[in-house]
């Protein structure tokens, strides 16, 4: 939207550019009906930059100065979640893990966002296999540095688990107390399962995952475009290993049209080699 009784002017040509750019930078398909959003996210930007049109913000953008191309991911990505969000999910996965045995198993929950649901895989872990000390590897990533940073904190407001059983609440969270009083914090020996790292699913690098048994990407392909959503996929199956296991988000059924997951229920599906029938 132009003019009005805004600070900054964000044209049509503006947004056109930002809608280019995160989908460069991040494969987000940004709908033509969010310029709006794209004004209240960025002009914090501009305010905290001390910049005076969008002109020379997305020219700082592009050059990336001082990291900027980075806030402004950061600023774009949506980060909705929940602790034990789509649950059925977490039933399975606990079956699943009767299926390896003692040997070590890799989980790699590719959008962390402020981290509930990597540290919902983890409880789901330690709950399975009674121990602290479970024989599995959790990684999880997100493009988002600052979501990131809430990731690594394990400090949420006491809103964010009431719909966690009191059982749970009480064997993997602390309640904060004086100043931190209406908050709660991911017990050390849950944080100590997981690794957060920064990644981006249109980058390089994918052989960090390769030999991966489990990966959740729940409601992340739903911002990129029909040919990134495939390309992703491609690339999940490259480094899972055969059988593994993918799952993805209660809408996003695109999985079933790549070749080599085969559907094990509702948005759960398991990687064979590609050529095999199901």
């Amino acid at each position: 939207m132009s003019g009005g009784d805004r600070d900054f002017d964000l044209t049509r040509a503006h947004f056109q550019r930002v809608r280019q750019l995160i989908g460069e930078y991040a494969g987000i398909s940004l709908a033509a009906s969010k310029q709006d959003m794209v004004y209240s996210r960025l002009v914090r930007r501009l305010r905290a930059l001390k910049l005076d049109s969008f002109d020379d913000y997305l020219q700082i953008v592009v050059a990336d100065e001082q990291g900027e191309r980075q806030a402004f991911v950061n600023a774009l990505t949506t980060n909705l979640t929940a602790f034990y969000r789509e649950a059925h999910h977490f039933d399975v996965l606990d079956r699943v893990l009767g299926e390896f045995g003692s040997r070590k198993v890799r989980i790699w929950c590719s959008a962390a966002s402020t981290g509930e649901e990597p540290y919902s895989i983890a409880m789901t872990v330690v709950e399975h296999y009674n121990s602290w000390s479970p024989p599995v590897e959790i990684v999880a990533t997100d493009i988002n540095t600052e979501v990131l940073r809430q990731c690594r904190s394990g400090i949420y407001g006491l809103d964010r688990i009431e719909g966690i059983d009191a059982a749970r609440r009480k064997r993997f969270f602390q309640r904060g107390v004086g100043a931190m009083a209406g908050k709660a914090r991911i017990k050390p020996e849950l944080q100590r399962l997981v690794d957060f790292e920064t990644f981006n699913l249109l980058g390089d690098h994918w052989s960090r995952f390769n030999g991966v048994d489990i990966i959740f990407c729940r409601n992340v392909m739903i911002y990129f475009d029909k040919p990134t959503q495939a390309s992703l996929l491609k690339q999940f199956h490259r480094v899972m290993n055969v059988n593994g296991w993918l799952f993805v988000g209660h809408s996003e059924s695109q999985v079933r049209d790549v070749p080599g997951f085969v559907a094990q229920g509702h948005t759960v599906y398991r990687s064979q080699a590609v050529g095999v029938a199901a």
